[in-house]
């Protein structure tokens, strides 16, 4: 562990259906570089299945609890969950604080769909999953297709073959702080 992060505090969004693995690499790779990463769920203690049935995780953290004052960056992994995030004003919110206070918010896959429901993309450049493109431009993002963005302090990625350059790119906008 390098510490480089030390002090830092990441939440990471979680729902039912999240993908196993942009949840569990972003969380390795901030905890490595001596960050705090807290899973912030519909409810404090729920569990979540991924979108395979496969890994639950638990939430250490009530989105409607949650205060983007107390953290220096927002992870909104991808898989089926975004879509029931979209339905959580509380996660919609802590989003758009997270983007309005300029802190980092790193998004991956499907994750963008929490940024559109928070009308937080436009005139952004951004990736995502090539399903939602579309959703990116109608909300008036700027769709590229690469393995990783960063239009100031908005983090995209496509899909989890894209992790690497994802958790680089974030903590590299975490050490920049």
């Amino acid at each position: 562990m390098s510490g480089r992060l030390r002090g830092k505090r990441v939440a990471i969004l979680v729902e039912e259906g999240f993908d196993a693995r942009e949840v569990a690499d972003p969380m390795a790779a901030l905890r490595e570089e001596g960050a705090e990463a807290l899973l912030v769920g519909a409810s404090a203690a729920a569990h979540y299945r991924d979108r395979n049935g496969g890994p639950t995780v638990t939430a250490d953290l009530a989105a409607s609890a949650a205060r983007v004052q107390d953290f220096d960056a927002i992870v909104i992994p991808g898989g089926f969950a975004p879509d029931r995030m979209r339905m959580r004003h509380a996660m919609v919110d802590l989003a758009a604080a997270a983007m309005a206070a300029n802190k980092p918010v790193a998004a991956i896959c499907r994750g963008a769909q929490v940024l559109i429901s928070a009308d937080a993309i436009r005139g952004r450049t951004l990736t995502c999953w090539p399903s939602i493109a579309v959703d990116v431009r109608n909300a008036g993002g700027l769709y590229v297709d690469r393995p990783v963005v960063r239009d100031g302090n908005l983090i995209t990625s496509r899909k989890a073959d894209d992790l690497p350059a994802f958790a680089a790119a974030l903590i590299d906008a975490l050490l920049a702080l």
